[in-house]
């Protein structure tokens, strides 16, 4: 295997395990604790030493990681790199149990922007975090992955519905319910979590408090294509990004002054304790600093790398781009510009990342969105505004976006992955 199909093969491991945000960030954090990284408690006060390396959990969601460089923080200000954790995808309410006909089902609720059609007969499991008491009275969690495919959403046969191929609408409380089993007596959503805790290593599970579990998609990532030109999985948006940041952060090295952030709720506005709207990483940012001032001076020497998965032009609808900013897959990743400010690039920074791609012998690209189509956004504005720090938002380009299973170039996310450890040990930003 080649040192691309090595990485490739790594991340695609990494996507299976991770489900849900839970599941990555606890990836995540065992990958950096093989790395020599050291838990943090907010709660409790740091000894941060020259060359040390940590992280902090936040709801087991959101993550911070960060290397304590030798060089001396006002000198070089910080290399950061956004991503996050949350995919769009179909939680459980919390009453869920639904009976019809004799067969149970779950509620759900749509969780950010989903492509809704793909859901349709595919092989669903559950995963995600459940809180119990145990049959002495204490309060515990733990995450949960069935992985085994558990549930399905059946379309409607189109004798049943004739235009279908033409005008098929999709409702999410009528049309989304999962069928799990038939019904019997112990059949409700509370006796088959207590029934899986009980059988996996919880015999004191008593009582089940409260959830947030979510379905996915029991198809196992897989390069594709004729010479496996392409990778296909859920969750490329955004978990391919938190895994090239880091990649990049374990490969830096101990001299920089290197930070990964990796927020939730970017899906839902990222307005939480634990999204990049949040104060997480600025509190976390000004306890490194120690005092208010050294955290502006380091800032205005420091540059964000926001990176979000871009659209890749679909060969079926070139004419939904713009025909001079059209990213192509394995072409490099890309760099959104927005004038409306929904992207967080500027010339300046433009240049400085792409002047980080040529030093690493990579391809970039510019993606703008048509001028008469609306444009998403990224952690990047949010974070920018937030921090007052530069920021350039790129991404690997991608096709079927929200879907429960998306596409990328499999030598995006290795060359990428190039970028970031380049960037991430950077001590010196160019002047441009």
């Amino acid at each position: 295997m080649t040192e691309k199909d090595h990485f490739n093969q790594a991340m695609l491991d990494f996507l299976q395990a991770s489900p849900t945000p839970f599941h990555a960030v606890a990836e995540m954090s065992q990958r950096l604790v093989e790395a020599g990284f050291v838990e943090l408690n907010e709660a409790e006060a740091w000894h941060l030493e020259p060359g040390g390396k940590y992280y902090v959990q936040r709801n087991q969601s959101s993550l911070v990681a960060f290397v304590y460089g030798r060089s001396p923080l006002l000198d070089t200000g910080w290399r950061l790199w956004g991503a996050h954790t949350d995919s769009p995808c179909l939680k459980l309410k919390p009453q869920a149990d639904l009976e019809n006909k004799g067969y149970r089902q779950w509620g759900v609720q749509v969780y950010g922007g989903a492509l809704l059609n793909p859901w349709f007969d595919r092989d669903l499991s559950l995963a995600g975090r459940v809180h119990f008491k145990t049959t002495g009275g204490e309060h515990r969690r733990c995450l949960i992955n069935l992985e085994r495919p558990i549930a399905i959403i059946p379309s409607l046969a189109i004798h049943l519905d004739r235009e279908a191929n033409n005008a098929r609408t999709v409702n999410p409380q009528t049309d989304m319910p999962p069928i799990v089993c038939q019904s019997t007596e112990d059949t409700d959503l509370n006796s088959l979590l207590l029934e899986h805790l009980r059988q996996t290593g919880h015999s004191e599970a008593g009582e089940i408090l409260d959830f947030d579990l979510s379905l996915f998609d029991t198809q196992p990532p897989a390069q594709v294509g004729w010479r496996n030109e392409f990778l296909a999985s859920a969750r490329l948006d955004n978990l391919l990004s938190c895994y090239v940041g880091l990649a990049g952060l374990l490969d830096a090295g101990d001299t920089t002054h290197s930070v990964l952030v990796c927020n939730d709720h970017e899906e839902v506005g990222s307005q939480s304790a634990i999204g990049a709207q949040g104060p997480m990483l600025k509190s976390i940012l000004q306890r490194i600093a120690g005092t208010h001032e050294n955290f502006e001076r380091a800032i205005h020497r420091s540059l964000m790398v926001s990176a979000d998965n871009a659209h890749g032009v679909h060969p079926n609808y070139v004419d939904r781009h713009d025909n001079n900013h059209g990213p192509l897959l394995n072409a490099g990743p890309v760099i959104k510009i927005n004038a409306n400010q929904r992207y967080a690039s500027t010339s300046e920074t433009n240049t400085l990342f792409t002047a980080f791609c040529g030093a690493c012998d990579v391809p970039v690209q510019q993606f703008v969105i048509r001028s008469d189509m609306g444009c998403g956004s990224t952690i990047g504005p949010i974070t920018s505004s937030a921090l007052g720090v530069r920021t350039v938002d790129i991404g690997v380009p991608t096709f079927a976006m929200h879907s429960c299973r998306e596409l990328a170039g499999s030598s995006d996310a290795h060359g990428l992955a190039k970028v970031a450890e380049y960037f991430m040990a950077c001590e010196t930003l160019p002047e441009v």
